[in-house]
């Protein structure tokens, strides 16, 4: 009778072991956003918008090695939505309110709370719309997207030494601008499914890959602002030239008939 195989050879290690690696990386990013807060706490700005920006790193990576991993559970998904709540919506917003919010009083808290409750809800109707929705296009602006508006305006404004008094209401409009934007029904691409029989010069792609690349090795912060401030425009304008032509916004998060 052949003995079970233990450690290593034992085939159920070596699938719990790769079970382990993507949570691993969530766990990874669920710390650089509980790092962001203690650092916000500390009155290190910089490094807590920093560190939300390294958690966006993370979360893109989760779920691309669990799926070339084959190691999807459901265990997984529910802790990447709660490590997403705390990542990019608790995070940015206690991390606004300390750095200019709080000056503000009540209209300060109040607008942290709208952007940490937008960030709730739109995790949840991204959990409860799957397959609802066309796979080309995210309904609201993204948690990360909107997470790295409000990150990137911290940056931004202290790499150029502007004084928090002066941006307060400014910090205020982004705050609430990306948490309104989370929960409306407007359609932001999702860059998931890419027309692959369209042909371009191969030029193209190494080019634009390699002025990104110089763009954020310039000058990270205002790079990374001013790509999610367009992608954060991008929605409204898709929406509003689709609504020239009579479609609103549910017509253009139906799934194509198949």
């Amino acid at each position: 009778m052949e003995k079970p195989r233990r450690g290593l050879m034992n085939p159920d290690f070596r699938k719990r072991g790769i079970y382990l690696l993507p949570n691993s990386i969530t766990l990874a990013a669920l710390f650089c956003a509980f790092y962001a807060i203690v650092q916000g706490m500390n009155g290190s700005f910089e490094q807590a918008a920093i560190y939300i920006f390294y958690a966006m790193v993370l979360d893109g990576m989760d779920g691309r090695v669990a799926r070339m991993t084959h190691t999807q559970s459901e265990f997984g998904e529910q802790l990447d939505s709660l490590a997403d709540m705390v990542s990019f919506g608790a995070a940015p917003a206690l991390i606004m309110y300390e750095w200019a919010l709080k000056d503000l009083g009540r209209a300060g808290w109040v607008a942290a709370f709208v952007y940490c409750a937008g960030a709730a809800m739109r995790l949840a109707r991204f959990n409860t719309n799957i397959g609802v929705v066309d796979k080309r296009f995210f309904q609201g602006l993204p948690s990360p997207a909107a997470a790295a508006l409000v990150a990137g305006f911290i940056w931004v404004m202290i790499d150029a030494e502007v004084m928090t008094q002066n941006i307060t209401w400014a910090a205020w409009a982004i705050t609430v601008f990306a948490g309104v934007t989370m929960v409306t029904n407007v359609p932001f691409y999702s860059f998931k499914e890419f027309n692959a029989r369209r042909s371009v010069p191969f030029v193209v792609l190494p080019a634009l890959v390699l002025a990104g690349y110089a763009a954020v090795a310039l000058n990270p912060p205002w790079a990374l602002f001013i790509l999610f401030v367009a992608y954060g425009v991008s929605g409204y304008v898709v929406w509003l030239w689709n609504l020239r032509s009579g479609k609103r916004a549910g017509d253009i998060l139906k799934p194509p008939p198949e």
